[in-house]
């Protein structure tokens, strides 16, 4: 499909930026589970530090069960790096005033920017959501609230291929519209495979009057097995050519890596050529072949841009 065919709001217009010379990019990180797997975040931070990303992210478990964790790697990043760091927030099994206080302490702690998600039920990746009745209801009331506070940068998330409990696209876009209404600030969507869909996507949104920017999310494919699982609890769409490119090849994890970077490479490729210039990271802690693919688009480690200076 040419930008032409795809598009008769142009390239620019789609991904709501203006041209750059090369690709601006952001990581998500998970708060790491025990002293192992922190070195194995933390040699991922320093490798990917100095592509100098527009900013990084720390996820929040389930029911908020990584709470600290989240918010102590968030501040080692922000106080013993060059990179901005962003908080994910969720809505579950918290009340309003538990919430409320997390974002002032991110915000006393100089943390400026919050990714505010509604968040999945405890021990249930894609499980039905029953908001508390004390609590926020929905990622919406929470970017409100959020903004209530303190004038964080607000970062939501969209689902290219419909959200699990949505009855419709329309309806995403609409909630979407609820949220920067809120006062969100950007979007990042969900990882996917079928760009042409993604583009449409956008596009729908682009026509609703939506004009923050939308950043793809990308997903290497470290281990295809263990991305079929987690794509089938959350409703994402696995090609079957994506699972040609790894028949044969789970005792090659050599072989995987090629394919991995070869795949997300082309993805992001194609979506350059579409006017898209920002493009979001899911890491999953490791940093090889995000660097490899940061490479090929055109990204160079370059002197970090001063952060803003707490207020």
């Amino acid at each position: 499909m040419s930008p032409a065919q795809s598009s008769a709001l142009g390239p620019v217009a789609r991904a709501g930026v203006g041209s750059q010379p090369r690709p601006r990019v952001s990581f998500e990180f998970s708060p790491p589970k025990g002293p192992k797997s922190e070195e194995s975040l933390w040699e991922a931070i320093r490798r990917l530090e100095p592509l100098n990303p527009e900013f990084v992210s720390v996820t929040y478990g389930a029911g908020g069960s990584t709470r600290e964790r989240t918010h102590r790697t968030v501040v080692r990043i922000l106080k013993e790096t060059t990179l901005r760091p962003a908080a994910h927030l969720t809505c579950v099994e918290a009340s309003r005033g538990e919430v409320d206080e997390v974002i002032q302490d991110y915000w006393d702690a100089g943390i400026r920017h919050i990714v505010a998600l509604r968040g999945d039920p405890p021990g249930s990746l894609g499980g039905a959501y029953v908001p508390r009745a004390d609590g926020y209801q929905n990622a919406t009331e929470l970017t409100a609230g959020i903004k209530a506070i303190a004038p964080f940068d607000v970062s939501v998330g969209v689902y290219p291929q419909i959200h699990p409990e949505s009855p419709s696209i329309d309806h995403d876009i609409e909630v979407l519209k609820a949220k920067v209404d809120a006062g969100a600030t950007r979007a990042i969507s969900n990882f996917f495979f079928d760009i042409d869909g993604y583009l449409r996507f956008v596009d729908r949104i682009r026509k609703a009057g939506v004009e923050v920017p939308i950043l793809p999310g990308i997903m290497p494919v470290s281990s295809f097995s263990g991305l079929a699982n987690m794509a089938g609890r959350i409703g994402v769409e696995i090609p079957a050519w994506l699972a040609t490119h790894f028949e044969g090849l789970d005792e090659d994890p050599e072989t995987r890596k090629l394919v991995a970077a070869s795949v997300a490479t082309e993805m992001c490729a194609r979506l350059v050529e579409e006017g898209f210039c920002d493009f979001h990271f899911y890491t999953l802690n490791r940093a090889d072949l995000v660097y490899a693919i940061c490479r090929v688009l055109g990204v160079r480690e370059r002197p970090p841009e001063p952060k803003d200076v707490a207020a």
